[in-house]
C-alpha cells in the first residue's frame, strides 16, 4: 500500500536517508525542512524525478500546516542537535524541539494524522549507571539541554496519542554517522586535520566512549520496528552492540587520511564539553526481541563514515 508520508528535516543527514527510503519503497513523500542545517543537495534526484516533493518552511512560521491533510504518517526527524550549543544558547533548543514538535503535533491532530515517528536520543537517559542502558531504565536524569529537550518531546508525544488517538514510534538513537552527516566528532576531527595534519586538538582525555551506527542501518531499523510493533506508544533504543572511545576514531581518521605522525593535544577532562555522556552504550535488547540486529559495528561504521566525507 503507497502511503502519503511527510519528512520534517528530510534535507539533512538522518531525514534525506529516510526520504531515500520511503522513495524506495514507492511512497509518496513531502519535505519540510528551512534549509537552514539540511541540503536540497541531498534529495535532488527526488525532486527531479517528482517522487517527493520539498515544502521549504520553517516549523516555528505558519504556512505548512495544510501539507499535513491527507498525510498517513509524519516521520519527524527535524531538530537543533547540538548539544554543545544547546549550553551557550538553550533558548534555540526549547523553540527548535520542544515548540516545534508541539506545531507538529497539533497539525497532526487538525489534520486527522495518525502515526509519528520520532528521532530521539540517548541522552534523555543522562549519565546511566546501567550500560548497556534499555529502554525503561530510571530515573532519566538528562545533562544537557538537548537531552532534556528530547525527553519533553517524548512526553509531549505520548500525551496526544492517548489524548487524540495517535499512534507513535519513539526511537532513541545512539551516535549515528555516515554520508551527508555534517557534524559531530568525526567531521570536527576531519576539518582541523585538514587545517593543521600535523596536530588535532581532542576535547576533554580522549577515553569518551560511545556507541556508533551507521545511518543506514539505522533507518532499516526504525523502519522494521514501525513494521513490526503496534502499541499506543512504541519506544526503542537503536545502536550498536560495541563501541569505540575518541581516541582510537582519532586514530582511524589520520589513518584513512594517509597520516602517520598526528600529535594528539588534549584539552583534558572526562568530558569534551558541557553535557557531554562519557560512556555510552544503548541495549538493543528490545529491538532483537522484533527480530532486528544492527549488521555493523562501531568501528566500521566510524571508517566508513570517513570515507564517504573524505571522497566528498
Amino acid at each position: 500500500m503507497v502511503m502519503f508520508c511527510i519528512v520534517t528535516g528530510g534535507a539533512g543527514f538522518i531525514g534525506s536517508h529516510t526520504v531515500d527510503t520511503l522513495v524506495a519503497r514507492g511512497d509518496e513523500v513531502a519535505v519540510i525542512d528551512n534549509l537552514s542545517a539540511g541540503s536540497i543537495d541531498n534529495i535532488a534526484a527526488h525532486l527531479k524525478s517528482g517522487k517527493a516533493r520539498l515544502v521549504q518552511a520553517d516549523l516555528l512560521e505558519d504556512g505548512w500546516q495544510s501539507v499535513f491533510e491527507g498525510a498517513d504518517r509524519v516521520y519527524h526527524i527535524a531538530a537543533d542537535p547540538d548539544v554543545r550549543g544547546s549550553a551557550q544558547a538553550p533558548g534555540a533548543q526549547v523553540r527548535n524541539n520542544i515548540v516545534a514538535t508541539q506545531r507538529v503535533l497539533d497539525a497532526m491532530r487538525v489534520h486527522g494524522v495518525p502515526e509519528i515517528v520520532f528521532t530521539s536520543t540517548s541522552t534523555v537517559y543522562g549519565e546511566a549507571a546501567t550500560i548497556p542502558t534499555p529502554e525503561d531504565y530510571t530515573p532519566m536524569l538528562p545533562i544537557s539541554v538537548y537531552g532534556a529537550s528530547k525527553l519533553a518531546c517524548e512526553a509531549l508525544i505520548s500525551a496526544y496519542c492517548y489524548s487524540f488517538d495517535m499512534t507513535a514510534w519513539i526511537f532513541r538513537f545512539a551516535n549515528i554517522v555516515g554520508e551527508r552527516s555534517g557534524h559531530g566528532v568525526i567531521t570536527d576531527f576531519i576539518r582541523k586535520l585538514q587545517a593543521n595534519p600535523a596536530e588535532l586538538e581532542i576535547l576533554g582525555d580522549g577515553r569518551q566512549t560511545k556507541s556508533y551506527l551507521d545511518v543506514r542501518a539505522c533507518v532499516a531499523g526504525f523502519e522494521y520496528a514501525v513494521a513490526h510493533s503496534r502499541e499506543t506508544v512504541n519506544t526503542f533504543n537503536i545502536g550498536s552492540e560495541d563501541w569505540i572511545d575518541v581516541v582510537s576514531i582519532a586514530d582511524i581518521i589520520a589513518a584513512e587520511m594517509g597520516l602517520s605522525d598526528v600529535k594528539y593535544r588534549f584539552t583534558g577532562g572526562a568530558r569534551g564539553w558541557v553535557g557531554d555522556v562519557p560512556r555510552m552504550q544503548l541495549s538493543v535488547g528490545k529491538m532483537k526481541g522484533l527480530g532486528w540486529t544492527p549488521d555493523i559495528g562501531s568501528e566500521e561504521s566510524v571508517r566508513k563514515t570517513v570515507r564517504a566525507i573524505l571522497q566528498g
